[in-house]
């Protein structure tokens, strides 16, 4: 067994944010890294996710999972190396990514790892983007949710994210139409000229984002791939072409549902154009992850098809936490 600290250092939940996590929710702590139980492995972090789902996991009110409680390691994907184990499938010296929290050291059952990272010739980090749980998100949710056709308008909203960035690239692959929803100068150039939508609307400029959606969709959208609800999603349900088909991924633009924001009621929208909305979460793909990783290049997407997104490590994590929760976070920037 490699020698390791007896401690590890660790961010755990300091308070319950009202709205928008801060950096004073959190706090850091120190707790001795406990003895291997058989089945378990130690792993040493290198790459912490960050991400916008997160906020549901400290909110007061459960969404899918149960919150993360006051004082505990706040839970997040993360990659690492495995540094001890008492599990016959992992040894020492293996890339792994998983559920392991924001800690350097993480003991874990088998059930916390995602999967074994095995692209010796590419960052580790990938495995937290395009080959974690970014890419598989954009992957699955556009091809299993919204099934695009060559052809189709698709349009997608936090589109300087992980996640928009490459659904946008796995659309274009598909040989649909991309419009991107970003905001600012900066996020909407990026969109152009390095994730290659035909279209980028900024939502900050002072247009009507109605205006800009139908000089931009003036046969209708195809495909909405929204991650941020609000007056954004608003805006994109009048503009659905007939069949069209709607996947909500994200709620980025909502700080807060308690009480439920209120705004246009989108049903006659779908009635109209027969259009499908379906909710998507990632983690009812975990059986199929790796044939989002393995993807062959003349499939949908490959490796090096699309930007990925770097992650902090817990020296630096806490100034990360406001734009990534908010959709402001740009991929690529670390």
């Amino acid at each position: 067994m490699t020698n390791f600290p007896k401690v590890t250092r660790q961010i755990v939940l300091k308070s319950r944010p009202t709205g928008i996590p801060q950096a004073e929710n959190f706090d850091f702590a120190e707790a001795k890294i406990p003895g291997l139980a058989e089945g378990q492995i130690l792993v040493r972090n290198e790459y912490l996710s960050v991400d916008p789902a997160m906020r549901g996991w400290v909110s007061v009110v459960a969404n899918y999972s149960n919150p993360v409680g006051i004082g505990e390691v706040m839970r997040s994907f993360a990659s690492g190396k495995v540094v001890a184990s008492k599990h016959k499938d992992y040894a020492e010296g293996e890339s792994v990514t998983g559920l392991f929290g924001w800690q350097e050291y993480a003991v874990v059952d088998s059930g916390a790892i995602t999967r074994k990272v095995t692209e010796t010739d590419l960052p580790l980090s990938l495995s937290l983007g395009v080959l974690g749980l970014n890419g598989i998100t954009a992957y699955f949710g556009l091809l299993d949710n919204s099934q695009p056709r060559p052809g189709d308008t698709v349009v997608v909203s936090t589109v300087a994210g992980a996640v928009g960035s490459a659904v946008g690239q796995i659309a274009k692959l598909m040989g649909c139409r991309t419009i991107g929803i970003a905001g600012g100068p900066t996020k909407t150039k990026l969109c152009l000229d390095e994730f290659g939508y035909e279209v980028a609307i900024d939502y900050k400029a002072g247009h009507s984002i109605g205006e800009q959606l139908a000089a931009a969709c003036p046969d209708g959208v195809d495909v909405y791939f929204d991650n941020t609800s609000g007056p954004i999603s608003d805006a994109v349900m009048a503009r659905l072409s007939v069949g069209a088909r709607v996947v909500i991924c994200g709620t980025a633009s909502v700080a807060s549902w308690d009480p439920p924001p209120l705004g246009p009621r989108v049903e006659r929208h779908i009635l109209v154009k027969r259009a499908r909305v379906s909710g998507f979460l990632v983690l009812d793909y975990q059986h199929r992850y790796m044939e989002a990783v393995h993807v062959s290049p003349n499939g949908s997407a490959t490796e090096s098809s699309v930007t990925a997104k770097r992650f902090p490590t817990a020296s630096n994590i806490a100034r990360e936490l406001s734009p990534s929760f908010t959709g402001e976070k740009i991929s690529g920037r670390s």
